[in-house]
């Protein structure tokens, strides 16, 4: 039982009055992905015509199994002696299998019908995130000292866009889902299907956002071929490929930080110039990450640099550092090293104890300063720039000058 392919123009010809019944699909348009034929008696008779237009599958069901198919658009005679020919080209393969492994339990004993399947590529369908998405963007890059290295800002997204679907395996979508309905929209299955876009497109986006792909947040749009890429490569759109189904086209029409995110980068792009950030300053962060004498001391440089731009390089990037910085507090005995007078016999040494008389030296009190009250060390007040005090220690053991005769 089943199709052998007519001679052409065996419609409008001679032959035209040899067959049976006509069996056809319309046009499926983009909302149709299933539909079933047969006649009015639900016999499929010898000789009876059946038509395959371009973008359709026809499987011929007979009694609850599976006795022919084709993708191969064309007009078909239904032979109940021949044995299946299965013309289909690339879906040859899944026509067979079909054949021998597909049936249904519990259908009429006697029943036949053609089932079109749509296998065109499903346009125009919508997906966007209902709550923001976290995503990791290399573009507003900050250091981080517990590692030496540079990492992502990370931020919140709301994402729209559209993705395009087709169905690759008629058994499969069938046999998983469509069943022996009449007819199957794609408004069955949308909401399932985009429930299942968007956990896919999150795992693109983790992909996206890690150190490999480095991909800027405002450049999701325009990395299209990327996202189908990595999508296709680590198969995370597996849930829809198990029905049959398989995304053939994504596309992001919008990017747009929450707005807690878009406060970050605001904050970052005007402390650090959006030029800088993509050029200078990144360097000079990667550079320091890997500086020979230490991560601390290349992240130094930035504090040179941002002294130069005017502190352009500060805010984000500068409290990124601080907050891993621990807080110094002031220690009398470090003043040791630039020499205490032995209040004894006078000698400058440092260390706790007069390596000339052993007797104890105790480090200078910390000034105030007379205006702030801030501790001062120096001669100036750090805090208001008030001159302190600070008597200036005479030198020991000096030669007194001579009196001129």
């Amino acid at each position: 039982m089943g199709l052998i392919k007519a001679a052409v123009g065996a419609i409008g010809g001679t032959l035209g009055d040899q067959w049976q019944d006509l069996i056809k699909c319309e046009d499926m348009g983009d909302n149709t992905l299933m539909m079933k034929k047969t006649t009015n008696s639900g016999q499929i008779s010898k000789g009876s015509r059946i038509i395959v237009a371009p973008g359709q599958v026809a499987v011929i069901y007979d009694s609850g199994r599976i006795v022919d198919a084709t993708a191969e658009e064309g007009t078909y005679d239904f032979d109940e002696s021949s044995s299946p020919s299965f013309f289909g080209g690339q879906f040859g393969a899944v026509f067979k299998e079909m054949w021998q492994r597909f049936t249904y339990n519990g259908t009429p004993a006697k029943e036949q019908a053609v089932f079109y399947f749509n296998v065109k590529e499903i346009l125009d369908n919508k997906f966007g995130t209902g709550t923001p998405i976290p995503y990791q963007d290399w573009s507003h890059a900050i250091p981080n000292q517990m590692t030496g290295s540079i990492m992502p800002l990370g931020v919140k997204v709301r994402c729209y866009g559209k993705y395009t679907f087709q169905i690759f395996d008629p058994a499969v979508f069938m046999r998983m889902y469509a069943g022996t309905a009449d007819i199957i929209n794609k408004y069955d299955l949308i909401d399932q299907m985009n429930s299942e876009v968007m956990a896919t497109f999150q795992n693109v986006l983790n992909e996206l956002g890690n150190s490999e792909h480095k991909i800027p947040l405002l450049e999701l749009p325009s990395n299209t071929d990327e996202i189908k890429k990595v999508m296709d490569s680590k198969v995370f759109d597996e849930p829809i490929r198990n029905r049959g189904i398989k995304l053939v086209g994504f596309a992001i029409e919008s990017v747009t930080p929450d707005e807690e995110s878009d406060k970050k980068i605001k904050e970052y792009e005007h402390n650090a110039n959006a030029m800088m950030q993509q050029g200078r300053v990144l360097d000079v962060m990667e550079k320091a990450a890997g500086n020979e004498n230490g991560p601390a001391s290349g992240f130094m440089g930035l504090g040179v640099m941002n002294m130069a731009s005017g502190g352009m390089t500060g805010g984000v990037m500068q409290n990124a550092f601080n907050q891993n910085q621990p807080q110094q507090q002031f220690d009398p005995y470090q003043q040791q090293a630039q020499g205490i007078k032995c209040p004894k016999c006078g000698t400058v040494g440092s260390g706790k104890f007069c390596q000339n008389c052993g007797t104890e030296l105790t480090p200078p009190a910390a000034k105030k300063c007379p205006k702030c009250g801030a501790e001062v060390t120096g001669k100036f007040c750090q805090e208001c720039g008030t001159p302190v005090d600070v008597p200036v220690e005479e030198t020991p053991n000096e030669t007194p000058a001579q009196p001129t005769e």
